[in-house]
């Protein structure tokens, strides 16, 4: 095998990877940087998955599948919100899996303060942190 080939990596391999490019963010730090307006919090769950558990107030949401084509600044079907690469978005995803990998596409789009919520949902919930039907 030649130097210039690399092995495939398992979930973990990639997850703790991507990671490593940058700081995640946790539940209470999440909710102040959010009522500060210095993050976008988005959700990125399923719809069954927020018809369950319900809603983090303010939040953004956005199914995984639209996530780079809502937040990327330059594009054409962007949100809003989305309005330069500096703005702090923060992923959301059930545990905090899934938003580890949207968060690092995201870097990919120059959008380099985009960061994801350790523990995802699930944590800003058991935080005790606001959440609606």
């Amino acid at each position: 095998m030649s130097e210039a080939t690399e092995l495939p990596l398992s979930i973990d391999e990639l997850l703790e990877r991507v990671r490593g490019d940058y700081e995640r963010i946790e539940p209470l730090e999440a909710y102040d940087a959010a009522g500060a307006g210095e993050a976008l919090l988005v959700d990125i769950r399923y719809s069954a998955l927020r018809e369950r558990d319900g809603l983090i107030p303010g939040a953004l949401v956005v199914e995984r599948n639209e996530l780079e084509w809502r937040v990327d600044p330059q594009g054409s079907h962007r949100v809003p919100e989305a309005t330069h690469h500096d703005l702090r978005v923060v992923v959301i995803c059930n545990e905090g899996y899934a938003s580890s990998l949207a968060a690092a596409s995201l870097h990919r789009l120059g959008l380099h303060r985009a960061t994801d919520l350790v523990g995802g949902f699930q944590a800003w919930k058991a935080a005790g942190l606001p959440v609606a039907a």
